[in-house]
């Protein structure tokens, strides 16, 4: 699919300014989309909305489906009579710069809690509201029972693994199950409240943007979490031990940046199995996604041509092999039964091979370019913007990469490798620069390419240091935590992102 030349901002929710203690969708939210559209940007990409998992990671999460109930905003439920301004007046010491999900999770908990008590209490009469709900559950259907009582059963089990807890309830024997539904149904029914609170409030935020020219990109992580709603409710998908256990495990094999390979060790999907059924688990994924997205970025795209299987028993990705995927055959689905192009990017980073790259090009997916991985030494690399085609989204930075600054800076230290050194000198003359603003040279050169859309981290628009860095792959502590300052996105930025993204016709 092509999309239109322009530009936008990639910020998860959680990054956003307010007293919470995490981003959320109340107004801080809105000031943002008023902001995006006041620069002109057209896109706002985030992060997945899902809930978070080990290591408080969106790309770790326990439900391929639901919402991360910690972005619901506060100020939008006393809005909504549900809770009362005196709820939340008082709010535990939370930091402002960066989220502390230990007390986040707590104090947020709580207050849903609160709001689930008054919504029972406030159904017994607004029908208008009971109503509401019942139309939420019907439009969540796909997901949400199993979804509502698997959260119930893993608060019971304290976040146990589901194929250790009791064998009925592991295997999903019915009078189990039935018999949990009675047991646990007041927790069954307020985890369908969370989710609709937090599709409630997404659903205007999105609306909000979209009328203003805003369009949100999401994200999708190609794998999901062993310990999960989705491989509990249908393990048959999965290739599993008797147990529940994983046979196998994803992962990506050794190179220049692991000696052993990364293993991320989420269980494998049975393919075969999912070919029978015309791909149904996923129709259903994408299609319930793009309910509440405007595009899709698929994370580790190259997975959907051929995947890197470790024995699950194994400790590192070592002796893993490749395995082909059927993509052709899921994508051809997901085209005839979303009717059209597809609005999907590829994450196509790594060691990409040709296969992947044909995947890719058959269906029209834009790839990915990323400025920082640029300036190794070969004047060819396609992350140079002159070797840039236009159906490509190119970053300044991922989520994944330090900040520009912060980039920048490791490469200038007395300490710094040679091959660092080289690479800041051939970034230097390649953009024609000093360095002293090295963030906006960045954000030029991505506008200014050939590409359809053109994308910067918020922190590389405010040109901050690595301590506003969202994530270090294979580190496991202080990801996923900074947050923007209030004030921070004011009127001076705004001009000054709005005027580069005019020169370089990226305006809507």
């Amino acid at each position: 699919m092509r999309f239109k030349r322009a530009s936008g901002i990639l910020l998860h929710p959680t990054s956003l300014p307010g007293r919470f203690g995490i981003g959320d969708f109340g107004g801080e939210a809105y000031g943002f989309v008023d902001w995006l559209a006041a620069a002109g940007q057209v896109y706002w990409q985030t992060m997945p909305l899902t809930p978070t998992g080990y290591g408080d990671s969106p790309y770790a999460s326990y439900s391929a489906f639901a919402g991360n109930t910690n972005l619901v905003s506060p100020e939008k439920l006393v809005e909504s009579g549900l809770l009362a301004q005196s709820d939340v007046q008082n709010t535990p010491d939370l930091p402002a710069g960066r989220v502390d999900y230990g007390k986040v999770i707590e104090y947020k908990r709580g207050l849903l809690e609160k709001a689930f008590k008054n919504f029972r209490e406030k159904t017994k009469t607004d029908e208008a509201l009971r109503r509401d709900f019942e139309g939420f559950r019907d439009f969540a259907s796909v997901w949400l029972e199993d979804y509502a009582l698997f959260a119930a059963l893993r608060d019971e089990h304290r976040g146990t693994d589901w194929n250790k807890w009791e064998r009925g309830l592991a295997r999903r024997e019915h009078g189990a199950i039935e018999g949990a539904r009675r047991a646990f149904a007041d927790r069954v029914e307020a985890h369908r409240f969370f989710q609709y609170v937090f599709f409630t409030q997404w659903i205007k935020l999105k609306r909000y943007a979209n009328e203003r020219g805003v369009r949100v990109i999401g994200d999708m992580p190609i794998f999901v979490a062993h310990n999960s709603a989705d491989v509990w409710s249908r393990p048959e998908l999965f290739k599993l031990n008797e147990d529940g256990s994983p046979v196998v495990v994803a992962g990506v094999p050794p190179d220049a940046f692991s000696e052993t390979g990364q293993l991320w060790g989420n269980p494998i999907y049975d393919w075969e199995r999912m070919r029978g059924d015309g791909f149904k688990w996923w129709l259903d994924r994408v299609r319930e996604t793009l309910k509440i997205v405007d595009v899709l970025r698929l994370d580790h795209f190259r997975g959907f041509a051929s995947f890197w299987e470790v024995p699950a028993e194994h400790e590192t990705a070592e002796h893993g092999q490749w395995v082909e995927a059927p993509g052709r055959e899921m994508f051809d689905s997901l085209k005839q039964a979303l009717g059209g192009e597809l609005p999907i990017i590829a994450e196509d980073l790594g060691t990409i091979t040709p296969d992947v790259h044909a995947l890719r090009d058959e269906f029209g997916f834009p790839g990915m370019r990323v400025l920082q991985f640029a300036f190794g030494g070969d004047p060819h690399d396609t992350h140079l913007p002159h070797e840039y085609t236009h159906n490509t989204v190119a970053y300044t930075g991922t989520h994944d990469n330090d900040t520009v600054v912060g980039w920048f800076e490791a490469r200038s230290r007395e300490d710094a490798s040679e091959s660092e050194k080289r690479e800041r000198e051939r970034c230097l003359k390649y953009l024609g620069t000093d360095g002293s603003e090295i963030n906006w040279d960045f954000i030029r050169a991505v506008q200014m390419s050939v590409a359809d859309i053109a994308v910067a981290q918020l922190q590389d628009v405010l040109g901050l240091p690595s301590a506003a860095r969202m994530n270090t792959p294979a580190s496991a502590d202080g990801n996923w935590a900074w947050r923007f300052t209030e004030g921070s996105l004011d009127d001076e930025l705004r001009g000054r992102l709005r005027e580069m993204t005019e020169i370089y016709g990226r305006l809507s």
